[in-house]
């Protein structure tokens, strides 16, 4: 599955994106804020996260800029599950593109495709030193559960407060959002 949104293009990430992966990721100040991405992030560590198994029926995609030139891979969003099985949210942003609405737009787009596709009781968590994580949580629909857990980053091989939100209704999610599906990248040359 494909989406494009006014700026971006979120699409599953390829072989040849290991380089750019590496390199986005391969900021301590990147890294510090995901549970699961190691540090130091390597081409190898790429390789391994862009050919694990994935679960078909959930959106998991690489972020790319498609304003200004050729698309610059500018981060990751997606759901997946977390230890119980149940639905997590996800995304990450490039140090050079922090503070230009990407990660909201994404996390848009992929909370509208996860209600085009039945997905629910969606969480999302954000460690409670990163509270610009929690405004785009915010600006999405999600609710603060008021729980903090600790949750083990492996990047800074620590225990890690973090802030526990919560799906929304749909009502509570803005609808200024135009959003593309597709299922193959054919649509997207144009």
């Amino acid at each position: 599955m494909f989406a494009r949104t006014s700026r971006l293009l979120l699409r599953p990430g390829w072989l040849e994106d290991s380089q750019a992966l590496a390199q986005a990721l391969g900021d301590e100040s990147v890294v510090r804020n995901l549970a699961r991405v190691p540090w130091p992030y390597g081409e190898r560590d790429a390789l391994a996260w862009l050919t694990r198994d994935r679960d078909p029926n959930l959106p998991d995609f690489l972020i790319f800029s498609r304003t200004l030139g050729a698309p610059r891979l500018v981060g990751g969003c997606g759901i997946g599950r977390d230890a119980e099985g149940g639905l997590k949210l996800g995304y990450w942003i490039a140090r050079p593109y922090w503070g230009l609405g990407f990660a909201t737009e994404a996390a848009r787009g992929v909370m509208r495709i996860a209600r085009a596709t039945g997905l629910s009781g969606i969480t999302a968590g954000h460690f409670l030193d990163n509270p610009a994580s929690g405004n785009v949580l915010r600006k999405i629909g999600f609710r603060p559960t008021g729980q903090i857990l600790t949750r083990y980053s492996i990047g800074r091989a620590a225990d890690v407060a973090c802030a526990i939100f919560e799906q929304g209704e749909e009502e509570d999610m803005p609808r200024n959002l135009h959003l593309d599906l597709y299922s193959d990248a054919r649509p997207l040359a144009a």
